[in-house]
């Protein structure tokens, strides 16, 4: 690990002010990603703002919605009463990553950050695009097994590791931030970056700016929701392939439908085609191996991740006709 400076502050305004004035300098918050590639030699802040103790720990439920400060630990927001009947999606989701021991320190902000779990990215032996712009993608040619197959790129096919990122692509989610030109609203679809020909920009946060909330809209039919993750091992892995879903249904036709996918994608993935197969459809299997279809229709394997596709479909599958089944 690199020498670092460390500062701790208690003002969202005087963190961004602190970060977005120094080029090396990043926010930390619960650490559980940024501190391991830091020990990897991955990351190389030159400066630490701890933002521990900012005014965001605050879960704000109204008619409208729901309001989630940054700070909300991974654990609170799973167990919060809100979220476990309006949105249960996603305390499925946060329930369903790391261990106990992280999700009381994992922040919902950090969480949204999360880089991805490929080995080569994490071992500076290896060219990888990602740390190293322009330097080769070593996955191409390597054990691509827990790589992605929607959304890659020739530059690179890492996968995005976020359990509760995949939930909010399927909610609707709007994430709020502060920066050094002020604040913003950015939709969840909208917030994180397909690769294309830049791969190590994941985001399309500015330096310093920093996220302050995530909002979720009263969507009644999110009651209807569901999250399935298959992966190698019951507890502390990441998906193989995933699935967020949701399904209003009313004289017994499907009116309104959200379908994302974790473990698959270079970003959380938000099926709008699985989604249009669905809508006028009966919740039925026929419906849902139509939609798991198109939901893959575009999908690009590699070497050794072919089997995703097919895992991903019944996944979808399977999600759906769970929620199918709720009453």
């Amino acid at each position: 690990m690199e020498l670092f400076t460390f500062v701790r502050q208690d003002d969202p305004a005087a963190a961004v002010k602190q970060v977005s004035g120094d080029k090396g300098a990043t926010f930390v918050a619960g650490g559980t990603t940024l501190l391991d590639l830091m020990k990897l030699y991955v990351e190389t802040p030159s400066q630490l703002v701890d933002v521990n103790s900012l005014p965001l720990g605050k879960i704000e439920a109204t008619a409208s919605g729901v309001r989630i400060g940054a700070m909300v630990r991974n654990s609170d927001l799973a167990f919060h009463e809100t979220i476990r009947t309006r949105y249960p999606v996603l305390s499925e989701a946060l329930l369903s990553g790391a261990t106990p021991q992280v999700r009381n320190m994992a922040s919902v902000g950090g969480n949204l950050l999360q880089r991805t779990r490929c080995p080569y990215f994490r071992d500076t032996f290896w060219p990888c695009n990602k740390r190293q712009p322009g330097s080769g993608c070593a996955a191409l040619e390597g054990y691509n097994r827990s790589h992605a197959v929607l959304g890659t790129s020739e530059k690179c096919i890492a996968t995005h590791p976020s359990d509760m990122c995949v939930a909010l692509a399927a909610l609707d989610a709007v994430v709020h931030t502060q920066g050094p030109k002020g604040d913003r609203k950015i939709p969840i679809a909208e917030f994180h970056v397909a690769y294309g020909e830049a791969p190590a920009r994941e985001s399309v946060l500015e330096h310093g700016e920093l996220i302050t909330a995530v909002e979720l809209p009263n969507t009644p039919f999110f009651r209807r929701s569901h999250y399935l993750k298959a992966r190698d091992r019951a507890s502390f892995e990441f998906a193989l392939a995933s699935a967020a879903v949701a399904l209003e249904v009313r004289d017994g036709k499907i009116t309104q439908a959200r379908v994302a996918l974790g473990g698959v994608a270079t970003k959380p993935w938000r099926s709008l085609e699985a989604e249009k197969a669905l809508v006028g459809a009966k919740p039925e299997k026929a419906a849902f191996v139509a939609a798991a279809r198109a939901a893959l229709k575009g999908a690009k394997p590699q070497k050794f991740n072919a089997f995703k596709i097919e895992l991903a479909r019944r996944v979808i599958v399977r999600a759906l006709t769970i929620v199918g089944a709720m009453t």
